[in-house]
């Protein structure tokens, strides 16, 4: 696999590999971005392994993740050297901290987790990521400014995807990590138990860190996300 001169890049938040966080968001998508293994998921009361399945699709191609800066093509004389380097350099001026407890959400229509509060220095720790790395990526095409206009933009988030490749950045940026994809088709008995079985299982994790930006490769398009390193913060 290669991962120096991926299609994409992404800057993730990612839990550390060896920790139950990890473990358990992997298992819940069915897939380890850091192995590319695929790994069987829980048995939940009233929704069927195959629903569950393909809920899941959608964040299980990106793995387990919270998206700082959305996948990206280097622009040309660009490599993954420079971009260990631009991360390294934002991450010299932004410290590790303890994450504010995350719960089960349904808010913008898929399940994933929310921080219960805001917290200032994950949206510092972002808007460095969107700005700081900006001058390393390709313009985007217009296929992928139609694409990415496809859910219907305001005024502000229109201006964001021209300067940043992505509307949803800055102010209008908000920490997830998702747990499905969309819930537009799915029954609400299996919506409940969805969120009951979430709630169980991430409920009773211990606090989380973070501690590091993540570096995420889509080798060739339409390719699984993978991770490829970890750029730690100021301790």
């Amino acid at each position: 696999m290669n991962t120096e001169n991926a299609y994409r890049y992404a800057i993730y938040y990612a839990p550390e590999a060896s920790s139950e966080w990890w473990a358990a968001g992997s298992h819940w998508l069915g897939r380890c971005a850091l192995t590319g293994r695929q790994m069987t998921q829980a048995v939940i009361d009233g929704v069927a392994p195959e629903h569950f399945h393909t809920y899941t699709q959608e964040p299980r191609r990106y793995g387990w993740h919270a998206t700082l800066k959305a996948p990206f093509v280097l622009a040309a004389g660009e490599s993954l050297s420079s971009l260990i380097t631009g991360l390294r350099s934002i991450a010299s001026q932004h410290a590790a901290f303890a994450m504010p407890r995350l719960q089960v959400s349904t808010d913008g229509g898929f399940l994933a987790l929310r921080p219960t509060v805001h917290h200032p220095h994950i949206h510092s720790t972002a808007d460095a990521c969107v700005t700081g790395l900006q001058a390393l990526t390709q313009t985007l095409t217009a296929e992928d400014l139609a694409r990415r206009r496809q859910k219907g933009l305001t005024a502000r988030q229109e201006l964001y995807l021209q300067a940043w490749s992505y509307p949803w950045v800055l102010d209008e940026f908000q920490f997830h990590m998702s747990l499905t994809g969309s819930l537009r088709n799915m029954p609400a008995a299996e919506l409940t138990a969805l969120v009951s079985a979430a709630q169980a299982r991430f409920d009773a994790l211990p606090a989380c860190r973070f501690t590091h930006l993540s570096v995420f490769a889509e080798p060739q398009m339409g390719d699984n996300f993978v991770w490829i390193d970890n750029v730690a913060l100021r301790t």
